[in-house]
């Protein structure tokens, strides 16, 4: 009877994991997991970082593509050409709206793709900048003479600085910050994990067996404790 119960403790005992081979799952995850957050940190710019880059671009090549339009629909981009950069008049050029998106993008560029910042203060002043000089030249220019252009431009040039900011304040910078704290998170771990010994035990590796109801191996009799009680005595 009792080498049956140990024939069932070996599959048991078998089937418990030991802490070396946790152990050693936890610190491939862990180093699966610091091998990603390393591979981005090698890529220099996040991702969404560079779809921040790309809207700035964007507004940009926007804002040139509708002056160039504007060029074209007033008597030919040469001359118009001559009229608004040689001949530039404050109250009726778009020259300068052109020249504050290469202002912002210039900025931009430069403090969240080249410096790598991680502050929103280059985007804010970028914003004020641009929000001030459009409010100014709005009340003080005749662009509305202009035709259609003259409506279309200042408000583009007005809406996307402010969706830059947005974009930077609310997305970029957060995500950020979310993901450092992830990596320093999954490097404290791993950390942790390089101090705990390979070959210490842990409670799993040893099996403990059921409890058996108390009295019942002190009631129980051996086959030859019978057969002694049971003959008569001589």
């Amino acid at each position: 009877m009792n080498q049956s119960q140990d024939d069932t403790r070996v599959p048991r005992q078998n089937s418990l994991p030991s802490l070396h081979d946790v152990h050693s799952i936890n610190a491939a995850e862990l180093m699966a997991r610091i091998e990603s957050y390393e591979g981005r940190e090698k890529k220099g710019v996040s991702d969404v970082r560079r779809t921040f880059c790309l809207f700035v671009t964007f507004d940009l090549l926007f804002i040139a593509l509708l002056w160039i339009i504007e060029l074209n629909v007033n008597g030919g981009i040469a001359k118009s050409l001559e009229n608004e950069v040689l001949h530039y008049n404050y109250y009726y050029s778009f020259f300068d709206i052109f020249l504050l998106s290469v202002f912002r993008f210039s900025v931009l560029i430069l403090a969240y793709a080249a410096c790598l910042l991680h502050h929103w203060w280059a985007v804010a002043f970028t914003t004020a900048v641009t929000s001030v000089f459009l409010l100014v030249k709005v009340i003080l220019s005749k662009l509305f003479s202009q035709g259609a252009f003259g409506y279309v431009l200042p408000i583009i040039s007005f809406i996307l600085p402010w969706i830059e900011t947005w974009f930077m304040d609310f997305k970029v910078l957060p995500q950020e910050a979310e993901e450092n704290n992830r990596l320093l998170m999954v490097q404290d771990a791993s950390e942790r994990a390089a101090l705990i010994p390979h070959g210490q035990p842990s409670d799993g590796q040893f099996y403990s067996p059921p409890e058996s109801e108390a009295g019942s191996d002190e009631d129980e009799e051996s086959p030859e404790e019978i057969e002694d009680i049971a003959e008569p005595a001589v």
